[in-house]
């Protein structure tokens, strides 16, 4: 074989041997990316699935929520006494109260008006220091949502939106979930957007 042939063999076998290489890393590559890429599409597919199911929970009637006419909501500086325990809309304090978690009872006057703003407000009587931390994680750092003891309610849990309240024995119920998810900012709200800070409270 003379040197001429001997050289294009040679050319040809170190291309062959790049055109794998290449061809290698771009399998690798591949791979590396659909083993990222899956799993986090697997979940924000869950996510998106659980924040759809809560949604069209929410579109449906909620099993339990009952519904009042409120027939004013005018700002007074006189002591509002409602008829639901906590009340669920009407006339009420000028301030509002501040979104978020309380360890105390409320001013109820000020809480109706953040439902005003389209807040839920969530209160409990007698229940166990595990089920309170579980409506606070439930709470969260959310905006527009109330947690506070509200004494003799009547119910261990009550949720509470403008002319809207459902009463559940667990803060593992489902409906709670869907009732924030409907209420929250939801279709009742006579001010939203209306803000849920700057008001009285923490």
């Amino acid at each position: 074989m003379n040197k001429r042939a001997e050289a294009q063999m040679v050319l040809a076998k170190a291309k062959a041997k790049e055109k794998r290489t290449k061809l290698l890393t771009v399998a690798l590559i591949a791979a590396a990316a659909l083993a990222i890429v899956i799993p986090t599409s697997v979940v924000l597919s869950g996510a998106a699935q659980e924040k759809s199911a809560a949604t069209a929970a929410a579109a449906a009637p909620i099993d339990g929520v009952k519904t009042y006419e409120v027939a004013s909501a005018n700002h007074v500086d006189t002591t509002v006494a409602y008829d639901q325990k906590p009340g669920v809309g009407g006339d009420h304090n000028p301030v509002w109260l501040n979104c978020g978690i309380y360890e105390a009872p409320v001013p109820e006057n000020n809480a109706v008006h953040s439902m005003e703003h389209g807040a839920v407000w969530i209160t409990y009587d007698g229940a166990s220091d595990a089920e309170v931390t579980a409506l606070e994680e439930a709470v969260g750092e959310k905006t527009y949502l109330i947690l506070s003891p509200f004494p003799e309610q009547g119910e261990k849990i009550k949720l509470t939106a403008w002319g809207e309240q459902l009463s559940v024995d667990s803060p593992d119920d489902p409906r709670i979930k869907t009732f924030i998810t409907k209420y929250r900012q939801g279709p009742q709200t006579l001010e939203p957007g209306a803000p849920c800070t700057g008001g009285i409270g923490v």
